[in-house]
């Protein structure tokens, strides 16, 4: 075998553990490319293999279930991988298709499956002769033609009815690399004009915001604006949290939910003199990364490790502003993070509304009277959302909503029909899927 053949076997076959280790252990992507040993050359093909996997996978599972003898469900996690990786290949990533199928083959064999290589060839080989037919047949379903699960199909259908198609199609799309300039140490046009002379072009989003778009995503790992803290990674939907809130010096501020501090350095960086920022979460880990975005960045917090629902976390404090970036479903965000297809179950859904329902109620209490909290998750199904802030005004007779959204978020940007709070949907305007409610204490 020739090098270049050997190189791609290896890329292969380590993307084909990582979609295994999603699709048999529900480990997230991101997490299982972590542990997979590859040079530094191989990795960006394993990572393109792995995110076209989770991207249309559950359009490619439609074409390898017409393709096997047996019953698809049943076939091994390692298996569907395999298949799916091959097929991918093929279908979208426009690989020759003998160095595709080849090195596909031979991924079987390194993986142990040697008796499977046979059937693997036969299978690629048929969907070559037999491309047409078995995608149209993947395509008569608006799962399998905008590859989505069917559970999430019917919601979008349901609650968008209008901008369902729209909504998936974007899902599907690779999403802006979208920075924010920090204010304490550059301007837009300074941030810009430094990324030019490091030979990558990029642009400023709408005047009032701090967001710029690179025109070709790199690894910003490597840019020496980002590691001397003059930009960090923020979609222009997370970055109008700071707006909405409308923090001022000599305030007191908690962010609940603050991993991996994007939010956090945002107020840091917008305004200076706050009394107190109090950043709480429950991973030690990804609190590290809070701490160290924050070194980065040459700012400086409080911040707790735990449940910050836990009254032993914050003892009596009480705060001026309020910020709850709760858990949820993530389904604004599937672009960026297409596992979420594989990864999240409806029955979820019950569960999550629950938790931000209990956190609202908790973190209310320590919310000082005329104070604010602004609420926020990056999902785009209404249980997580407006249904969520309905059950928690009901409930709290001093909360008052908040409706007033002109001159921050764009009309365009927004999902109609929304009773509380504002929906900010996928693709319009270049950003990510976020909903957000501002809730005032009354006096």
């Amino acid at each position: 075998m020739n090098s270049v053949l050997n190189d791609g076997v290896l890329a292969r076959t380590a993307a084909v553990k990582c979609v295994a280790a999603v699709l048999g252990q529900g480990i997230r992507l991101e997490q299982a490319l972590g542990t997979v040993s590859v040079s530094d050359s191989e990795r960006p093909m394993v990572r393109a293999l792995s995110f076209g996997v989770m991207r249309f996978g559950h359009r490619l599972e439609r074409i390898a279930a017409a393709l096997v003898k047996h019953d698809w469900e049943q076939q091994a996690p390692l298996m569907k991988a395999l298949l799916l990786v091959g097929l991918y290949q093929l279908e979208y990533a426009h690989a020759p298709a003998h160095a595709a199928i080849h090195t596909t083959v031979e991924s079987a064999k390194r993986l142990g499956l040697e008796k499977a290589a046979g059937m693997v060839n036969a299978c690629l080989r048929r969907f070559q002769r037999e491309q047409d037919a078995l995608t149209q047949l993947a395509d008569s379903s608006i799962g399998g033609r905008y590859s989505h699960p069917s559970w999430m199909v019917k919601r979008f259908n349901k609650q968008w009815p209008e901008q369902a198609d729209a909504l998936m199609a974007a899902a599907n799309e690779h999403p802006p690399l979208t920075l924010r300039v920090n204010t304490t140490r550059a301007t837009k046009d300074a941030l810009i004009e430094a990324l030019a002379k490091e030979g990558h072009a990029a642009h400023g989003l709408p005047e009032g915001t701090d967001a710029v778009v690179l025109e070709r995503p790199v690894d910003v790992r490597g840019l020496k604006v980002f590691q001397e803290g003059w930009c960090s990674v923020q979609d222009l939907a997370a970055q109008w949290a700071v707006d909405l809130m409308a923090i001022q010096p000599g305030m007191t501020v908690l962010d609940a939910c603050a991993a991996p501090g994007g939010k956090t350095g945002h107020l840091l960086e917008r305004v200076q003199g706050l009394k107190q920022l109090v950043a709480v979460d429950s991973d030690p880990k990804r609190m590290e990364r809070v701490e160290s975005n924050l070194e980065r960045l040459g700012l400086e917090a409080t911040l707790r490790v735990g449940d910050v629902i836990d009254p032993a976390i914050l003892g009596d404090q009480q705060f001026d502003r309020i910020l709850l970036d709760a858990p949820c479903s993530g389904s604004g965000v599937i672009r960026r993070h297409p596992d979420i297809k594989w990864l999240r179950r409806e029955s979820d859904l019950g569960a999550l509304s629950e938790r931000q329902l209990q956190m609202l109620l908790k973190l209310w209490m320590r919310l000082k009277p005329g104070g604010q909290l602004l609420y926020v998750t990056c999902s785009i199904f209404q249980e997580e959302n407006q249904d969520t802030i309905q059950r928690f005004i009901e409930r709290q007779v001093d909360a008052q909503a908040v409706k007033d959204f002109a001159g921050i978020i764009p009309v365009q940007c927004r999902g109609l029909g929304v009773t509380q709070g504002v929906q900010i949907l996928p693709g319009g305007g270049q950003t990510d899927g976020f909903y957000y409610a501002l809730l005032q204490k009354r006096v």
